[in-house]
């Protein structure tokens, strides 16, 4: 499972050191992609054909399917770690992200989230602040979705 926070550099090429302990259990083929809050995210190809899969389904009919298609697929790149562990981020991704000079690698059960320095810990105090209310609001979307079956 991936979890926890590394915090690293990125040079103005794009290349930044993917942390030893997700790069043993992503593996080799990696897809990046852009993702929500002004971050990115690292899969596995396995866990990506999952992701896709839920968010997307099958309904091509439907114009906010179409659009999470564009968002997602249109915004992600296969990735290869170098011999040393190293990733180039390409640079529409970095713009998307607003990646400076310092970035901070998340893990997240299944994906790695790649955010600014600045922009996560704007974003970690937000969430940190409101953890309480968040798990609440949580919980009654589960009970909720749990009825609905």
């Amino acid at each position: 499972m991936l979890i926890g926070q590394y915090y690293t550099k990125i040079n103005n090429k794009g290349r930044t050191a993917l942390p030893v302990k997700f790069r043993k259990e992503l593996g080799e083929k990696l897809i990046v992609c852009r993702w929500y809050e002004n971050s990115l995210a690292l899969f596995a190809q396995i866990s990506w054909e999952r992701v896709i899969d839920v968010a997307v389904g099958e309904s091509l009919l439907i114009s906010q399917t179409r659009d999470t298609e564009r968002f997602l697929l249109g915004g992600a790149f296969e990735i290869e770690p170098d011999s040393q562990g190293r990733i180039v981020l390409p640079q529409a991704l970095r713009i998307h992200a607003k990646l400076e000079e310092e970035v901070v690698f998340i893990g997240l059960k299944d994906r790695v989230e790649i955010w600014d320095k600045g922009l996560w810990e704007i974003r970690d105090r937000e969430i940190t602040t409101g953890a309480g209310k968040l798990i609440e609001e949580v919980q009654k979307l589960k009970l909720k979705g749990a009825r609905r079956q």
